[in-house]
C-alpha cells in the first residue's frame, strides 16, 4: 500500500526524488517513517516589549513602513523592514531573499519568528521565517525541523510530508497485534506517525513516540531472535574438541586467569565442540582479559585443523592484536603461521598473504576489514573473531563468516554494556561477561576539573614527564568548527607546543592522518621518543603504552560516558599509580553529575547502568544496527522501561507463536522480513 515510488507523490517529481533518496527516501513508507529530529513551539505570540538577547520566538507585527532594500555587495542584498506591534519596534533583516521585497507591504500583518538580538533596547531578527497571518501555515502551530540534504529546504520537506499524510493516512496499517497496544497503552500507528510528524500537544506526542518505539524495538527483537534460530539450526558446523595447543598456552602464561575469564573459556569450549556454529559475544571491561581468551579460541581451531581470523575496526587494534598474539605464542613456544593484512599492507605483500591463506599455509591472519574483501580466499576457515564489534555493521561481519563453511564467531566488545540493552543490541547473540579484573591491576585515581584550572593539570603532567612518564591529551575534534567552541587537536599541539610543552616531545595523533603516519607516531611513542600525546579518540583502543600514567581529555562533557572509560583504560597499565584528569567546560548539574560517576568508579558496567539511566539508550546503540539508526534509538527510544517491555514481549511472543501465525501478526512478520530481507529468518 505504501510501497509507491517517492516521485509519484504530488509536489515531489523525478529531481526532487533523488534529494530524497539521498535522505534513503525511496516510498512514500520510508517518507512517512522519517521523523523529526527537532521541533519548534510556534504556539506562544510574543509581545515586543517581552524580548530579551538570544530569545527564539514568534511575533505578530505589522510592516510600519514600505521596506528598504540596498545591495552591500555585487553577491549581497539587504531588505530591511520595521515590525510593529502595540509594544514596541522590531528590525527585520533579510539577506539575499529579495523575493520577499515585493512580498513584504505596509500596513499588512504578518508573524515572524527567528532569533532575537537586542543591542542597546533596540531589538533585530535576521533572516526569520515570515508569513502572512491570512495563510496561518507555519505559526500557532509545533513546527518539524528535519534533517536535510543540499538543496532540499525544512518548508518543501514539510509540505511533502502534509501531502503524504493526507494522500495515505487512511492507508497507514498498525503493525502491532491489538493486544499488545491494549496491555501497553499504545495508539493506532497512522495517529502516532501523524503526531510524530505534527503533533497537536506535547501527551500526544508523548504516546505517539512511545508506541513508535515499542513498534521500532519489537520488529528488531524478534528479527534478531529468529536470526539467532536459523544460524542454530544450519548444519553441519565444524566441530573443534581438541584443546592441547590452547591449554598449553593456558600453562604457560606466568598468572592465573580469573575465574570470569575460566568460564568464559568452558563457555566458548562448549560452543566450539558442537556440530552448530557458535555465535557468542563476550563483553569485558578494559583490562579484564579478553585477548587471552580469544587466544585461547583461535588455538582451539588451529589445533583442529582450521584456519582462523580475527578483524578489528582499525589498524591500531589489529596491529596491536598481532604483536599480542605473536608474543603468547613464543611464551608457550607455539609455532604457528601468524600473518596480518590490513588496507595499508603493500601490494606484492598482499599478493603474497592472500595465496598463502587460499592454500592453507596461513594458520591465524589478524587484520581490518581488509579481510572482508572479495579477493580474500581461506583455505579452511573455522573460527571468525570480531573485535569492537559495535563498530562494524552485523553485514560486515558476515561477509568474513561466509568465507567459510558456517564457521564459529567469537565477536569481542570492551564496551560495557547493561545486560538488558545487550539482549536487544545482540539478539542473535549469546552472551558471556568478563566481570571480573586480573589482581594487582591499579586503579586509575580520576579528577575533573573546570576549564579555567586546565593548568593545573598541565603542571601535573609536566611533573609526571619529569619523573619519566608520559602523558595523553585528547581533544574532541581534530580541527577547528565553527559550530563548535571546542578546542581541536591540531590547535592544542601548536598551542602547547609552543608554551607549556615548548621544553618537551609532543606527537599528535588523529584519524585524518595517514596510516604510516599513524604508525611512526605510535611507534615513537612507545620507544619514549615522545612525552606527551595529542590525540583524538582514534586512541581509545588499542594503543598500550605501560609508561604512560596520565589521560587528560578536554571538553569531557561532550563524551558518552562508556567512551571516556574506553579512554581512561589506555593508562593504568603498567606498575605506577595512573591518572585520569577530565576537564568539564560544562555548568550543568548533569555534567557534573556524570563526571561525578566516572570519579566514584573504575567499573565499567557499573559506569555502562548509570549512564543508561542518566541518558536513556541511544549512546550504546552506536551506528546502525539491521536499519534501526543512531537518530531514531536517540529519538525515539529514550526509556529504559520500554527496552525491557519488548524484551518481555518478544520472548512471550516466541513462547506463545513462533511462527507469528494469525492476521493480528501479518503485518509484523512482513516488517520483520523487510528489515532483515539480507538475512536467513526462520520463524520455528
Amino acid at each position: 500500500m505504501l510501497d509507491i515510488n517517492i516521485q509519484y507523490l504530488k509536489g515531489v517529481g523525478p529531481s526532487r526524488a533523488v534529494k530524497l533518496n539521498k535522505l534513503n527516501m525511496y516510498t512514500v513508507e520510508d517518507l512517512l517513517n522519517y521523523f523529526p529530529v527537532k521541533y519548534e513551539d510556534r504556539r506562544t505570540v510574543k509581545m515586543i516589549n517581552e524580548l530579551s538577547d538570544n530569545l527564539k520566538c514568534l511575533l505578530k507585527v505589522k510592516i510600519f513602513e514600505k521596506p528598504k532594500k540596498s545591495k552591500i555587495k555585487k553577491n549581497m542584498s539587504i531588505i530591511k523592514a520595521i515590525g510593529k506591534d502595540e509594544t514596541g519596534f522590531i528590525t527585520l533583516t533579510f539577506f539575499n531573499q529579495e523575493f520577499l521585497f515585493d512580498k513584504l507591504v505596509e500596513d499588512e500583518m504578518y508573524y515572524v519568528f527567528g532569533d532575537v538580538k537586542a543591542n542597546y533596547g533596540k531589538f533585530e531578527m535576521t533572516n526569520p521565517d515570515i508569513e502572512h497571518c491570512q495563510k496561518d501555515w507555519k505559526a500557532n502551530k509545533i513546527t518539524p525541523i528535519y534533517g536535510l540534504t543540499y538543496g532540499l529546504t525544512n518548508n518543501e520537506l514539510t509540505k511533502i510530508m502534509k501531502t503524504a499524510l493526507e494522500d495515505y493516512f487512511n492507508k497507514i496499517e498498525n503493525v502491532l497485534p491489538d493486544s499488545i497496544s491494549s496491555e501497553y497503552k499504545l495508539i493506532p500507528r497512522k495517529n502516532a506517525i501523524k503526531n510524530m510528524h505534527f503533533p497537536e500537544n506535547g501527551k500526544i506526542y508523548s504516546l505517539s513516540k512511545k508506541t513508535i518505539a515499542y513498534e521500532k524495538l519489537l520488529i528488531m527483537q524478534l528479527g534478531l531472535t529468529a536470526i539467532k534460530s536459523s544460524l542454530r539450526s544450519k548444519l553441519p558446523g565444524n566441530e573443534i574438541k581438541i584443546f592441547n595447543m590452547p591449554d598449553r598456552l593456558i600453562n604457560s602464561i606466568p598468572y592465573k586467569l580469573t575465574g570470569a575469564q575460566l568460564n568464559v573459556i568452558d563457555e566458548i569450549k562448549k560452543d566450539m565442540s558442537l556440530q552448530k556454529p557458535m555465535n557468542r559475544l563476550v563483553q569485558g571491561d578494559v583490562g579484564s582479559g579478553k585477548t587471552v581468551v580469544a587466544i585461547y579460541a583461535l588455538l582451539a581451531a588451529i589445533d583442529s585443523g582450521y584456519q582462523a581470523s580475527m578483524m578489528a575496526p582499525t589498524e591500531i587494534l589489529a596491529m596491536q592484536h598481532y604483536e599480542t598474539i605473536k608474543e603468547y605464542l613464543s611464551l608457550a613456544d607455539i609455532h604457528v603461521n601468524v600473518s596480518f593484512l590490513s588496507g595499508s599492507t603493500k601490494q606484492k605483500e598482499k599478493k603474497e598473504i592472500l595465496e598463502k591463506l587460499k592454500n592453507g599455509k596461513i594458520d591465524i591472519i589478524i587484520g581490518t576489514h581488509a579481510l572482508i574483501e572479495d579477493n580474500v580466499e581461506f583455505n579452511k576457515i573455522g573460527l571468525v573473531i570480531t573485535d569492537e564489534q559495535h563498530r562494524f555493521g552485523v553485514r560486515q561481519r558476515g561477509r568474513l563468516s561466509n568465507k567459510g563453511n558456517n564457521p564459529d564467531i567469537l565477536i569481542m566488545t570492551a564496551t560495557p554494556i547493561p545486560r538488558t540493552l545487550a539482549l536487544m543490541l545482540y539478539g542473535d547473540l549469546d552472551i558471556s561477561i568478563i566481570d571480573e579484573m586480573p589482581p594487582g591491576r591499579q586503579k586509575t585515581i580520576t579528577n575533573i576539573v573546570k576549564g579555567s584550572n586546565k593548568e593545573e593539570a598541565y603542571e601535573f603532567i609536566k611533573k609526571q614527564v619529569d619523573e619519566g612518564r608520559q602523558a595523553y591529551i585528547v581533544a574532541p575534534l581534530v580541527e577547528e568548527s565553527e559550530n563548535l567552541e571546542l578546542d581541536s587537536a591540531t590547535k592544542i599541539f601548536e598551542e602547547l607546543k609552543s608554551t607549556y610543552f615548548s621544553n618537551y616531545k609532543l606527537g599528535l595523533l588523529h584519524g585524518k592522518m595517514k596510516n604510516t603516519e599513524k604508525e611512526q607516531v605510535i611507534n615513537q611513542f612507545y620507544e619514549g621518543k615522545i612525552n606527551v600525546l595529542v590525540s583524538t579518540t582514534v586512541i581509545e583502543v588499542g594503543v598500550n603504552v605501560p609508561n604512560s600514567t596520565i589521560m587528560l581529555v578536554l571538553n569531557a562533557e561532550r563524551f558518552g560516558l562508556a567512551q571516556l572509560h574506553q579512554l581512561r583504560g589506555r593508562v593504568g597499565r603498567g606498575k605506577f599509580q595512573s591518572y585520569c584528569i577530565l576537564v568539564n567546560e560544562s555548568k550543568s548539574k548533569k555534567s557534573a553529575d556524570r563526571m561525578k560517576i566516572l570519579k566514584n568508579t573504575n567499573n565499567g558496567f557499573i559506569i555502562a547502568e548509570e549512564d543508561l539511566k542518566l541518558r536513556g539508550p541511544g549512546d550504546f546503540f552506536g551506528t546502525q544496527q539491521h536499519g534501526l539508526s543512531k537518530y531514531e534509538i536517540q529519538n525515539i527510544v529514550n526509556d529504559v522501561d520500554i527496552v525491557q517491555n519488548v524484551h518481555h514481549i518478544s520472548k512471550k511472543i516466541l513462547m506463545d507463536n513462533p511462527r507469528l501465525e494469525g492476521n493480528g501478526y501479518k503485518n509484523l512478520k512482513t516488517e520483520i522480513l523487510n528489515l532483515f530481507k539480507d538475512e536467513t529468518i526462520v520463524f520455528n
